[in-house]
């Protein structure tokens, strides 16, 4: 059994290697890798270990750059924010949110998110058991692992509800594969134990460029916006408020949030070209349909033609007597860019925190927060009158026009709130209650005995 680990490790860790080295050179220094390691090596130096970790983020693997389309455009499509404008059947299935068990499309967002999994499973065991590297250098790689662990599972239990929870390495492969779905709850608590692990090992300060790799405060992010999923609004709060009093994050001017060198980008996944995988989707010449589109209701709910988000972030185009409401957060589509694939940035802090508040019935702080991403915005601020429903009708509105287009937030959004069936059932004909969840992959239940479909979808 030790060999064989040992074998699928060397192909794991090679490839990682030549990833990193392809995908990584321009935004983080991490000096030149060994081409070659052994598994009793991979976690003796520094630079085998960076190099295995750096693994997990590479821009150019399968599961990264899949993890980008399936969670920013499927997702999108399957509520009321984005429109699909090809004719591929199986994201048109997301589309109508009538997703078959044997979606290909959907089978990939599962098995893509568990090679994440498995390839941080196999870093975090491996940093355990090392005795050799540089503390600090082992903290943050441990911290970092920690962290896209529960990146992953936090999209996975918002995906798909109750999913198993494997947290050892592959030498238990077998013990991995059949295991049964773990609680919404359990899961949750993994992930927060993860982060929550990932802020006492990792810095303040960013390793490497063009905040490529994640901190302390990418942690905390990612932690506020967990609390908030699970309506622990003070956690939610308070974690939020240590990103803002951080003084290390500001708003640029909306045409400036997403170039690489933003300073709200709290975290970005870099890569060779500067082109991101939204970007290469969304902008297209003038005279071309962009696969996915703005829905058309989404962009007439933005509150007047004075938003500085409608103006620099969207570009309609009529084409063959149709208008399109493309999106151009990212500007550029293809070549060469300073634009990398921002996964977490500064006005959803605002927005977190702001929800929080309202919640706790804070509403003057929540008006506040609120404000402060409307002013970005060339908007005055909400009414100082307002209920707390009405403060937070004002928060989901202001998150709909503010993060779209991105990570999947609007579909996550409808579900987490129970606002799903009103909204969504209201626009789609197909729309079933039980479309909140995606299905389990059929391939998947028929190699694991333990798992358990999804409700409204055949075995």
């Amino acid at each position: 059994m030790k060999k064989t680990y040992k074998n699928f490790f060397y192909k794991t860790l090679i490839l990682a290697i030549v990833l990193t080295v392809s995908s990584c050179k321009k935004f983080v220094e991490l000096g030149a890798p060994p081409t070659q390691v052994l598994f009793e090596d991979a976690f003796k130096t520094d630079a085998a270990a960076q190099s295995v970790v750096m693994g997990l983020y590479s821009f150019s693997s399968a599961a990264t750059n899949g993890l980008i389309t399936n969670l920013t455009f499927y997702s999108g499509v399957s509520s009321d924010e984005l429109q699909y404008n090809a004719s591929d059947i199986l994201i048109q299935e997301f589309a109508n949110n009538a997703i078959t068990n044997n979606n290909g499309n959907a089978n990939n967002i599962w098995a893509l998110t568990y090679q994440l999994v498995k390839n941080a499973n196999n870093a975090i065991s491996g940093l355990n058991a090392s005795t050799t590297l540089t503390p600090s250098v082992k903290n943050q790689l441990l911290g970092e692992a920690k962290f896209m662990r529960a990146f992953a599972y936090f999209h996975l239990v918002n995906l798909y509800g109750d999913v198993p929870l494997p947290l050892k390495d592959d030498y238990s492969a077998f013990e991995n594969a059949v295991l049964p779905r773990t609680s919404i709850a359990n899961v949750y608590a993994q992930i927060v134990k993860d982060l929550t692990d990932a802020q006492g090992l990792l810095p303040t300060a960013y390793v490497g460029t063009f905040r490529g790799r994640v901190n302390k405060y990418a942690a905390t992010a990612l932690l506020a916006r967990v609390y908030l999923y699970q309506k622990d609004y003070a956690n939610a709060e308070a974690q939020a408020t240590q990103v803002i009093g951080s003084a290390v994050y500001t708003l640029p001017a909306p045409e400036a949030a997403f170039i690489n060198t933003s300073n709200e980008i709290i975290w970005q996944i870099g890569n060779i070209s500067g082109v991101s995988v939204p970007g290469a989707a969304y902008v297209t010449l003038a005279t071309v349909i962009p696969t996915y589109t703005l829905a058309d209701a989404t962009y007439q709910s933005f509150e007047n033609t004075t938003d500085l988000r409608r103006a620099n972030w969207t570009v309609p185009k009529t084409i063959g007597g149709k208008t399109y409401y493309g999106i151009s957060k990212y500007k550029i589509g293809t070549g060469n860019g300073n634009e990398y694939n921002v996964a977490l940035r500064f006005a959803e802090q605002y927005l977190i925190r702001a929800e929080a508040r309202a919640q706790q019935n804070n509403l003057s702080g929540a008006k506040t927060d609120i404000d402060m991403v409307r002013t970005r915005a060339g908007l005055g601020g909400v009414s100082a009158t307002l209920d707390q429903g009405q403060m937070l009708a004002a928060i989901e509105q202001e998150r709909k026009v503010e993060l779209f287009g991105e990570w999947g937030h609007r579909w996550f959004d409808l579900k987490r709130t129970n606002r799903a069936n009103t909204v969504i059932g209201a626009l789609k004909p197909t729309w079933k209650t039980t479309s909140v969840l995606f299905p389990v992959p059929q391939a998947q239940i028929l190699v694991n005995p333990s798992l358990t479909q999804n409700p409204g979808y055949q075995n």
